[in-house]
Formats: structure tokens, sequence, C-alpha cells
């Protein structure tokens, strides 16, 4: 949990500027992407006129157009309404097992995992379906599951300015299972701690202690 390695990617994608998200202006037009889709079709010696295929690639951009919404989506604009009152709890908020579909960046196949996400509040707290919408937003945008992990902490630890976050995430890789290597059931693990999450390893282990219980 303590890779020095893994700590330095992180820091640098913190400080790094947010990834560029092209204007609408800037990209091509429903009909190019579907052009695209029949060039792949036909590059891997599909017959694109057969009754089978002869939608597909409106359906395959309509698709595109859904499972990488995010591209449209602001997780500033989500985390930006918090909340004061909070009774006096000063203790961590953990939300677990939210289950999310993602895109490897290198070879466009599905990540598929949970992410487990909890923060220890300073003076204000979070909408719970907030934590899940910013899972959901970054996950809806082609990653790799480090970038993810970090993107998730340091987007909740800028808005909240809680005392620390803490991230994990847990998925299975189709680039590792259905191509390549081959090796299905393989589970990835990426941690990423904010604040006390980071400074202070009794605030780790209770995180890590809570995602171990079972649910009632």
């Amino acid at each position: 949990m303590g890779d020095i390695s893994m700590n330095a990617i992180f820091k640098k994608i913190r400080k790094s500027e947010i990834r560029k998200v092209l204007p609408l202006t800037e990209r091509p037009t429903r009909e190019q992407a579907e052009e695209a889709v029949s060039t792949l079709l036909k590059w891997i010696g599909e017959d694109v006129t057969r009754e089978g295929l002869i939608d597909t690639p409106a359906r395959v951009a309509k698709a595109y157009g859904e499972m990488f919404k995010g591209y449209e989506q602001d997780p500033e604009t989500v985390l930006g309404r918090t909340f004061e009152e909070s009774g006096g709890y000063d203790d961590m908020v953990l939300v677990k097992d939210i289950h999310f579909h993602s895109h490897c960046e290198h070879h466009m196949v599905p990540i598929i995992g949970k992410a487990h996400v909890a923060y220890l509040p300073d003076d204000r707290i979070l909408g719970l379906s907030k934590i899940a919408r910013v899972v959901e937003i970054f996950a809806s945008r082609l990653q790799i599951q480090e970038n993810m992990t970090a993107q998730i902490a340091y987007s909740i630890d800028g808005a909240l300015k809680p005392r620390g976050v803490a991230v994990m995430i847990e998925a299975e890789h189709m680039c590792m299972a259905m191509r390549g290597i081959k090796k299905q059931g393989s589970s990835t693990i990426t941690t990423c701690y904010t604040g006390d999450f980071q400074s202070d390893p009794n605030e780790q282990t209770s995180f890590l202690t809570l995602l171990r219980m079972e649910n009632d």
C-alpha cells in the first residue's frame, strides 16, 4: 500500500493539468464516427452490406455516446454542493462496493470492477450519491486504473477539503483476459490516500478494516 513508485505516480497525476476534453467543434461528426466503425469492420474482413451489420455503425456510435458520457460531465460541478449540517459527525464516511464499467485506454476493452471511497469530514459533508456519481464520471472515460484511482481521490479532496480521502479500486481488465496473456479472473487493486489517510497508518488501517467487514 505504501509503494514509493505508485505514490510518485499519484503525485505526478495530482500536479498535472486535467486531461484535455475536445470541444464539440473539434470533434468528428456522427456520420464520420459511423464511417470509422464501418472501416474497422471492413478491415477485419466483414461485409458491411450484410443484414446483420447494416445498422451496426450507428449502434456502435450510439453505444459509445452512452459508455463515454463522462466526457460530457464535470466532476467539479457534481461536487460543487456540500453541506455544513453534519450533527458534529467527524468520523470516517465510507461508500463501498460502487460497481463500475470502464474502458482501457490502451486497447479500448472493458475494465470491470468496484470502487471504495472514504473521507474524513472537516467542516462539510457530501451527499453520498455524489461520491458514486464521481466514480461513474471517471469510469465513463478511457482510463488506466491508477489514473482513475487518483482522479477520484483528488477531485473529492479538492472540492470538499476534508481531513483526508481514501480510494481503493478492485478491477478485472479484459485486456489481460481477452487478449495477450489471456488470464481470466485476475484482479488489480490500486489505492490512493490524501491527508490523514496518507500520514496516519491508523486511519489507513481503519479504512481497510471496514472494507473487510462483511455485510449483514
